[in-house]
């Protein structure tokens, strides 16, 4: 079954399946090269499986639920040359902020689709034989009256440390890469709403892992977009796309830096996932990333860099982030 189409047809079907108000789900690679758009009543549950919130269509028993996970990053080399070139980008003043991410070899009893079907992310997304994704991270959401609303992630560090949250909120770094993304997701939302607003700033939510918890700053920033909306929702999203949050800023050439950093494209991961219920919509960026490649499973995770960054805390948390947000049958949750 060929599911994906180019861009143009995806923008314009999305235009078209909300102006008619009919529900339809929506994959956007980080590209933007093989987007997906599929109206809810025509989606194959052997093919593709989603749970949105409240909408989803996920369905099967896991074949595993005590698992083991073992991870086996880029090395460290690999990544330092990576990131030496995003430094150099950063010190010519070609980028203020940018997302450096890798893929990092798996090994696991578990399939894609059991990984799926054990967790509870907020935004979780199967396609056959190529990837599962279970992000806590919204892009946006727009209420039936048109209200928009971005909430980007920044900042992330193991709960168990002494004082995590105070250590979090109070890092210079961190705390200056969050307002890097939150002036960029101010200005996208810019380009389609008006009356965009910081409602809620830096506030910390925690999160599980296997191999214990993590806390997270976010922010949520609002606007409001025309009555006319929904005849005008491929529009709106390919404008905002890619993410700021899993790009950086100055977006355009922060892109071309990525590319070059890394060195191949990253699909589906770093892309949005959404479904339009015919009245609201909910989208999430596809970050915690599992995909099926030759070689087996990849788990594909990165993190933010400023001028500020060390080398060694980077990759650390590159390989932090790649987390089953889950516990095994046998073991309670931390």
């Amino acid at each position: 079954m060929t599911i994906t189409t180019d861009r143009l047809t995806a923008q314009q079907r999305m235009n078209d399946l909300g102006k008619d108000r009919r529900p339809f789900l929506f994959l956007i690679d980080f590209e933007m090269q093989r987007p997906i758009v599929l109206p809810l009543d025509a989606i194959d549950p052997e093919q593709l499986q989603f749970a949105i919130h409240n909408h989803r269509n996920d369905r099967g028993m896991p074949s595993a639920t005590d698992f083991h996970f073992e991870r086996h990053p880029v090395s460290l080399a690999r990544y330092a040359a990576a990131f030496k070139e995003v430094q150099k980008a950063l010190h010519d003043g070609n980028t203020y902020l940018l997302n450096l991410a890798f893929p990092t070899a798996i090994d696991t009893n578990l399939s894609l689709h059991d990984i799926f079907l054990l967790n509870r992310a907020r935004y979780r997304i199967w396609l056959k034989g190529q990837f599962t994704c279970f992000s806590p991270e919204p892009f946006v959401r727009v209420s039936q009256e048109g209200r928009i609303a971005s909430f980007p992630m920044k900042g992330t560090i193991d709960a168990t440390l002494p004082g995590a949250e105070q250590q979090l909120l109070s890092n210079d770094k961190e705390r200056a890469e969050h307002a890097t993304i939150v002036d960029l997701i101010r200005n996208d939302l810019s380009m389609v709403a008006k009356k965009v607003r910081v409602k809620r700033y830096r506030y910390v939510e925690a999160i599980t892992t296997h191999t214990g918890s993590l806390l997270q700053t976010s922010t949520e920033i609002e606007g409001q977009l025309p009555g006319d909306f929904h005849q005008q929702l491929g529009d709106l999203f390919f404008k905002l796309l890619p993410a700021g949050s899993i790009s950086g800023a100055p977006k355009q050439k922060t892109v071309e830096v990525i590319r070059a950093a890394e060195g191949q494209d990253r699909g589906y991961y770093t892309g949005v996932c959404g479904i339009y219920d015919g009245q609201t919509v909910d989208s999430g960026v596809m970050i915690r990333f599992v995909e099926a490649t030759p070689d087996g499973l990849i788990f594909k995770s990165g993190g933010g860099i400023t001028a500020r960054s060390r080398m060694e805390a980077e990759y650390e948390e590159l390989l932090q982030k790649a987390y089953l947000p889950f516990a095994p049958a046998t073991a309670p949750l931390i």
